[in-house]
């Protein structure tokens, strides 16, 4: 059985021989190299673009490494209205109750203004209302969010992408999806 002193030697050695041998290799890089500390040996300073072959390297203990900091991360971008959208897509099931705003039942204009404060935007509370607020835009370049009114602006919902919407409909319905051309459509908001 090796003792760990003869394995500190044989490293020693072996680094110390690759180093006196010239056993390196450069690199085409100009940055200067981090210096090589081999423990009971010593910290070695390898000049710019110079590095240890991998029989060698893989001797040298490796210090862990330092964990990324929160800031290395980057949370991907979502919009307001797919925020709204996936707010609105969660209470799917909900109850619709005349005049309700959430959070647990919802009429349509009430599902549409608490997904958008969800979001963190407020818009008006009734489905008139809300077909005039907004900015306008075409059906044909609706996106997740646009709040889309039905039957003259008594009706609206929120458009989830793929020609469907999530609404609450009537009293003897939950909250649900149903597709764009259900309901006769009146015209779309962007918030």
């Amino acid at each position: 059985m090796v003792s760990h002193n003869n394995k500190r030697t044989v490293r020693r050695a072996l680094v110390a021989g690759a180093i006196a041998l010239g056993a390196v290799t450069v690199s085409a890089g100009p940055a200067a190299a981090d210096p090589v500390n081999i423990p009971g040996v010593g910290t070695f300073d390898l000049p710019a673009g110079v590095s240890l072959p991998p029989e060698v390297a893989d001797l040298i203990p490796q210090q862990p490494s330092a964990a990324p900091t929160p800031a290395a991360y980057t949370a991907p971008f979502t919009s307001v209205g797919q925020r709204a959208a996936d707010a609105a897509q969660s209470k799917i099931g909900a109850p619709y109750v005349y005049g309700a705003a959430g959070p647990n039942s919802f009429d349509c204009s009430g599902l549409v203004q608490w997904a958008y404060q969800q979001a963190g935007v407020n818009v008006p509370r009734t489905s008139y209302d809300q077909a005039v607020a907004g900015q306008a835009v075409s059906i044909s370049d609706l996106q997740p969010g646009d709040v889309v009114s039905f039957y003259g602006g008594s009706h609206t919902g929120i458009y989830i992408g793929g020609g469907n919407i999530v609404h609450a409909s009537t009293s003897s319905q939950p909250v649900k999806v149903a597709p764009l051309d259900s309901m006769p459509v009146d015209g779309a908001r962007r918030f």
